[in-house]
């Protein structure tokens, strides 16, 4: 059975025969944002170094990931356009059996200033669709008030090209400067964003959005086990904060212990100052090996312990456990472990206190 026939709501918004001028992202007066690293303008939209070679610097699932998937890029502008479309050429169809195609493999569009933007349009990509041309908000009939708006970039397809549609004549400009340095989120596939519905609420996101900053988000699926060489890289970025929350991905209490504080002092020593937020994982629950997840949060909360007792005044703790909040944790989940989008909101509200502290101490 055909949905779309039933209900049109399910259908894919198509361009139609209308007029439409497309501006790259990566030309002025575009600010796109989540690459600190290569050349976009060659389609390189990497999240890590592209000098990294593994394994001696990374293991190989991250290297791909971080070479190839997008989660945590935007491009932000303004304009006075009464419809915006996206035309894009992703890297893969990015489709799992646990995860939205539109949070894995779409585009979500918002409008207004960092903290005071909302959503207004989604690209749904079908299914292996990998040359996407969507309008994302159509107001035909719209005063002509310039605005600012954000595009965010899927969270598990990479990107090869993204183009910007707007109807001829269209002003296009410059976004406002973001109030602070980028915030720099390093941990695993629920970091990246999985299992969020689009990639607007994944809760690294959410916090940028709040504190209008920068995202440059290192999260990875299955991979990034505290590796010196993305602590190296990490360490040479301006930044207003560093979440770090990769407990996930270490195999192991072991290799978290082996691994943890050695991260965290790499990234320290060259930035003294820089508020580090250590998170344990969020999917610890009681019925299910607590014993051993315990371990594993002991392990980070030893890290941080050991900071302040050397004097560190600008590092913070939080309990992976807390994440959730306490009634209803077990809707926050698709799966026991990937937060669907109400679990990214709880860890959204969990964080953004310690985060504004943080940032307002340094």
């Amino acid at each position: 059975m055909d949905i779309t026939k039933i209900d049109r709501n399910f259908s894919a918004a198509t361009v139609g025969g209308r007029e439409i001028n497309y501006y790259d992202v990566t030309d002025a007066p575009f600010s796109l944002e989540g690459f600190p690293w290569g050349d976009p303008k060659k389609g390189e939209f990497f999240r890590l170094p592209p000098n990294f070679k593994a394994p001696e610097d990374i293991n190989e699932g991250a290297l791909f990931n971080g070479h190839h998937l997008a989660s945590g890029g935007c491009a932000r502008f303004r304009t006075d356009a009464s419809f915006i479309a996206v035309r894009a050429t992703l890297a893969d169809s990015a489709d799992m059996n646990h995860m939205p195609r539109c949070g894995s493999a779409g585009f979500d569009l918002y409008v207004g200033p960092s903290a005071a933007s909302h959503h207004v349009g989604t690209a749904q990509p079908s299914r292996d669709e990998v040359a996407l041309e969507r309008v994302l908000i159509d107001l035909p009939g719209w005063s002509g008030e310039e605005r600012e708006f954000r595009l965010n970039f899927p969270l598990y397809g990479g990107v090869k090209k993204v183009e910007i549609g707007l109807p001829p004549g269209a002003v296009l400009k410059a976004p406002a400067p973001h109030a602070l340095k980028p915030i720099l989120f390093y941990g695993s596939s629920i970091t990246q964003g999985g299992c969020a519905s689009r990639p607007g609420n994944n809760y690294c996101s959410m916090l940028c959005r709040a504190l209008d900053a920068e995202q440059i988000n290192l999260g990875f699926s299955g991979c990034g086990r505290g590796e010196p060489a993305v602590a190296r890289a990490i360490a040479s970025l301006d930044l207003s904060a560093f979440v770090m929350d990769y407990d996930h991905n270490a195999p192991n209490p072991e290799h978290l212990e082996a691994t943890h504080w050695n991260f965290f002092s790499i990234v320290r020593e060259k930035n003294p100052d820089l508020p580090i937020l250590l998170l344990s994982r969020c999917d610890i629950w009681r019925d299910r090996a607590y014993e051993y997840d315990c371990r594993r949060r002991a392990v980070v909360k030893a890290t941080y312990d050991r900071a302040i007792a050397a004097g560190d005044r600008h590092v913070f703790f939080i309990d992976g456990e807390t994440l959730f909040g306490g009634e209803g944790r077990e809707e926050c989940t698709v799966d026991r472990t990937h937060p669907n989008d109400l679990g990214f909101f709880r860890m959204f509200q969990t964080v953004l206190p310690v985060l504004k502290k943080a940032i307002a101490k340094a």
